[in-house]
């Protein structure tokens, strides 16, 4: 069963997205918050494998919110996904950053909405290439200023990983063009995350651009 707490400010919205999410036997929500602050405790008491939090709330906004739950090591496990009416602006970059898992805009198709909670749940980023492409022409095509001293410490196999993570690539697609096992290819962003201290793949595909290791002519 997808545990989900829902943390929006408008009632209404909760109520639609919770009436979806019910309808479905693998999927249950466990809480609804109407502000960040509120949403982090709740995260804490239910632990919830899914959080779908509004990015512009009173008291705590939704970006504060994700980086409280992305820095408390109980709530490792729980996956932020960003709710937006806005598309892609500089409050998805900085949630991306902050450690979210990804971002749905709310005038997403039931179906695809469904589909997302499940992706976010088995621990991938909903950075679809043409999303990440996106991310990439308006957000991270100055120069690079992050330093991130522990790309030396990569494996060639892991660098070239996470490369294809940052052009959007799925494990399959990564499997494929590396020549290995789609459980290889997990293994090996795994690894990399782990070195790199990246919550998720959209945290590694920020700093494989931001550190140099890719620029926005290589994802072409």
């Amino acid at each position: 069963m997808i545990r989900v707490l829902l943390v929006d400010d408008q009632p209404l919205i909760r109520s639609g997205f919770r009436a979806l999410l019910d309808a479905e036997s693998d999927i249950e929500v466990v809480a609804e918050a109407g502000d960040g602050a509120e949403g982090v405790a709740l995260a804490r008491q239910h632990l919830p494998d899914v959080v779908l939090i509004d990015v512009r709330m009173p008291v705590v906004d939704g970006i504060e919110a994700t980086r409280r739950i992305a820095a408390d090591p109980v709530l490792s496990g729980v996956h932020v996904v960003v709710l937006t009416n806005y598309g892609l602006d500089e409050y998805i970059f900085n949630a991306l950053r902050t450690g979210a898992a990804g971002f749905l805009v709310k005038d997403i198709l039931p179906e695809d909405f469904l589909h997302a909670i499940r992706v976010a749940a088995r621990g991938d980023a909903l950075l679809a290439p043409s999303i990440t492409r996106k991310l990439i022409d308006r957000y991270v095509t100055q120069p690079p200023h992050a330093d991130h001293a522990a790309l030396s410490g990569l494996t060639t196999r892991e660098r070239e990983a996470v490369t294809l993570v940052a052009r959007g690539l799925s494990n399959h697609e990564i499997a494929a063009r590396m020549a290995i096992s789609p459980v290889t290819a997990k293994t090996h962003i795994n690894r990399a995350m782990t070195k790199l201290r990246a919550r998720d793949r959209a945290q590694l595909v920020i700093i494989a651009y931001e550190s140099g290791l890719i620029t926005p002519r290589d994802a072409d």
